[in-house]
């Protein structure tokens, strides 16, 4: 199995299921993603629209329009669990069969710094790649040096900045990263 990060591995299930198993003394990680026929669907976007009021101020936060989001027929969401509890989640979109938008990207604070955003992210990518994606874009603060950080270190490169992107007073750097699928 290819080596995702500190001791985490990343398995195929199938192109519908990716799963992160991460042995630890109490538990494991897993990294499911999000069904709309799931029996878990109701509990599990609540829990992350939790997780979204916590992590983000009201004006970017998804939490009001979350189920609506993940109505689309081109996004998805994959979430990391730690004994039943949602430690992170990563959403995308395609809007076009080229491209993909990473829209979010949450870790708690409890779990931040450990690997979990970049077992998020490096699932997101393997799932947009098995589409034969051939760009990836995000945006991000640019004050957010560990994520600008994290990104770089997955290969996004960054575009432009673009100016008043969050608030009037808080840009983005446009960011991505390009793939050859032939």
């Amino acid at each position: 199995m290819p080596e995702v990060g500190p001791s985490i591995f990343l398995s195929r299930v199938s192109l519908q299921k990716l799963q992160i198993l991460k042995t630890m003394a109490d538990g494991s990680m897993e990294l499911t993603e999000l069904h709309r026929k799931s029996t878990n669907w109701a509990k599990t976007v609540d829990e992350i629209v939790k997780l979204e009021k916590k992590i983000f101020p009201k004006h970017e936060s998804l939490a009001r329009s979350f189920d609506d989001e993940l109505k689309k027929k081109n996004s998805g969401l994959l979430y990391l669990q730690f004994n039943s509890e949602i430690a992170g989640y990563v959403m995308y979109t395609s809007p076009s069969s080229l491209c993909a938008v990473i829209t979010k990207l949450a870790v708690k604070e409890k779990y931040r710094r450990q690997g979990h955003g970049e077992a998020l992210m490096k699932a997101a990518i393997e799932k947009c790649r098995s589409k034969r994606i051939n760009r990836i874009s995000l945006h991000v603060d640019p004050l957010r040096s560990s994520a600008v950080s994290l990104y770089k270190k997955l290969g996004f490169q960054i575009d432009t900045l673009v100016t008043a992107y969050y608030s009037s007073d808080r840009d983005a750097y446009r960011m991505f990263i390009d793939f050859d699928n032939e």
